[in-house]
């Protein structure tokens, strides 16, 4: 049996938001066959996503970036903004760059490509319910370079000055694509005392999530774009 993630009592409950119905048929179907994932909604729009979310509390929403009326962006920009604490993963294409930016700062706590392997977006699911944030590797260093290279005004820059030595080394580790347990092999600390240092980071710098921590590194310069 899969391990449940930290904080989730039950199996993730999950809201497909996607105006295929094919794309949902087959998230479905593969999270049925799970034991920690149960999906209780699905909406072809983005206005249905809305609402679903807000009457079933969904642990995590699936979503679809182009979709009628309300697209993906302005979807999960409304998510964040409600009273449900639930999680986006946006599902895009590497040609939906302009859309993806869009999400990061919409709230987004994932980014997945629709032609992953169905076991990767299953392990996606997991992570972004036990609150960590995941981007897929094969968009995550050409997504950010793009994103950080943006004109300041487009996303304002935080001050570093309140983050520790520590901290920061943890942020550098953060903006260069590692988890929380590869942080704390590198810093030879426990899985427990990184996720502090990362509760600290987001505190300090005011940011939403891990996403937002690593967009920061990169327009702070901490991270180049060809580490």
């Amino acid at each position: 049996m899969t391990e449940q993630p930290p904080g989730v009592a039950g199996p993730i409950r999950v809201v497909l938001a996607d105006d295929q119905p094919l794309v949902r048929t087959a998230l479905r179907m593969v999270m049925a066959e799970t034991t920690d994932i149960e999906v209780v909604g699905e909406a072809g729009t983005g206005d249905e996503a809305v609402r679903l979310t807000a009457e079933l509390a969904p642990d995590v929403v699936v979503m679809d970036i182009r979709m009628p009326g309300l697209n993906g962006i302005e979807a999960t920009e409304r998510i964040a903004a409600g009273p449900v604490t639930a999680h986006v993963v946006v599902l895009t294409t590497f040609d939906d760059d302009d859309y993806v930016y869009g999400a990061l700062r919409a709230g987004a706590a994932g980014f997945l490509v629709k032609d992953m392997a169905l076991d990767d977006i299953l392990a996606a699911v997991r992570v972004v319910a036990a609150g960590d944030a995941l981007i897929a590797p094969g968009v995550t260093r050409r997504l950010i370079k793009e994103f950080a290279g943006r004109p300041a005004s487009a996303s304002p820059r935080r001050p570093l000055a309140a983050i520790t030595d520590r901290e920061r080394e943890v942020l550098v580790l953060v903006g260069s694509g590692l988890s929380n347990t590869e942080i704390a092999e590198r810093l030879v600390i426990s899985v427990a005392t990184a996720k502090t240092y990362l509760t600290r980071l987001l505190a300090k710098l005011g940011a939403r999530d891990r996403v937002q921590l690593v967009i920061l590194a990169y327009e702070a310069g901490l991270v180049s774009a060809t580490r």
